[in-house]
């Protein structure tokens, strides 16, 4: 059946509302209809009236919103370069708040918008593909993890830390933890988050081994030189921390056994990192290139923590200062001689 791609009519409505109690899905009823899946799930969803759906409500409902739809979202449509900014946010699962305020703070050169403007952008029917996008980036259940080792040797614990890395007061003060493939998966993925600057750097791993871990630590180290501290968790593969600080040349920190929210950062950046990798996904079958396509996107994440810059512009703002501040003792020093 050709699809139809006019408003839907009442008995559609009514057709709807009867295949759905029954449980059909919305592609068995978009074939029915001649309409998308889509299509089905948007007016099912949208035209909702106290969390159900009556199909004499959804008609009246978007009737109204048609009438009314032509003004929904147009400071932003009407902008091209606003438009293309808020998209390309939204689409990297940033909260419209967060592009609201750093449009305000950091983007002068565009338009200020509210976050209540583009929560209606969203909504009208400039934003259709956008909200269907957004439904799709549920909140997962926290579920199996590695296990952990709870016999290891000479560990240091979270609260011997400098204050430095405790208060973020610098750059290279980091936290690690593990992502695991599901059961019928192989690979890991070290993730490896400064704790200031909130930039993260991943590494996958194929092949998972003591050896292997340690390589992944030099590879992030040599990309992020800074290192000075790392927090992490009791996993079975930093049994030999000691070979590993040596091999770093940084002390490693331990949080207490099932205490992972010691190690906040980096579980927030792992819940980011399951919108790109879900639970159950064999992470060996992920490429080196799309890994690090997610660490460049996480780096350019709005976060309201970092008043609404992103990791690498806080990032590079610290090298510059400590560049600068390295170039004053010089020439300090210059002078004293």
């Amino acid at each position: 059946m050709k699809k139809k791609f006019s408003h839907f009519s009442k008995s559609e409505r009514d057709e709807i509302y009867l295949l759905r109690k029954k449980k059909r899905s919305y592609a068995d009823i978009g074939d029915a209809l001649g309409r998308s899946a889509y299509a089905v799930w948007y007016e099912f969803n949208k035209n909702k009236v106290n969390r159900k759906y009556d199909p004499q409500k959804a008609h009246h409902k978007a009737y109204v919103r048609r009438k009314y739809s032509k003004f929904q979202g147009k400071k932003i449509v009407d902008n091209a370069t606003l438009q293309e900014f808020v998209e390309e946010k939204l689409y990297d699962g940033q909260s419209p708040e967060s592009i609201a305020k750093r449009i305000k703070k950091h983007e002068k050169h565009l338009s200020s918008v509210s976050k209540d403007s583009i929560y209606r952008y969203i909504k009208s029917a400039y934003g259709r593909r956008i909200e269907y996008h957004r439904s799709k980036q549920k909140k997962r259940r926290r579920n199996g993890r590695r296990k952990i080792c709870e016999k290891l040797k000479d560990r240091k614990f979270i609260e011997q830390r400098p204050k430095v890395a405790v208060k973020r007061g610098r750059i290279g003060d980091v936290e690690a933890d593990f992502i695991v493939s599901g059961k019928s998966g192989t690979g890991i993925l070290l993730v490896v988050v400064d704790r200031k600057s909130r930039a993260p750097f991943l590494e996958r791993i194929t092949n998972v081994t003591i050896a292997n871990v340690h390589s992944s630590f030099l590879k992030i180290q040599k990309r992020f030189p800074e290192i000075q501290t790392i927090t992490t968790d009791n996993d079975v593969l930093l049994t030999r921390h000691k070979e590993l600080e040596v091999l770093l040349g940084v002390k490693i920190y331990f949080c207490h056994p099932y205490h992972s929210w010691e190690k906040g950062t980096v579980e927030n950046t792992n819940g980011c990192i399951r919108k790109y990798i879900p639970k159950g996904s064999d992470i060996s079958k992920y490429s080196k290139r799309f890994i690090r396509s997610i660490e460049n996107k996480l780096q350019r994440r709005i976060m309201k923590c970092l008043d609404y810059l992103i990791p690498l512009e806080v990032l590079t703002k610290s090298r510059k200062q400590k560049q600068r501040r390295s170039a004053a003792k010089n020439s300090n020093e210059g002078h004293t001689n």
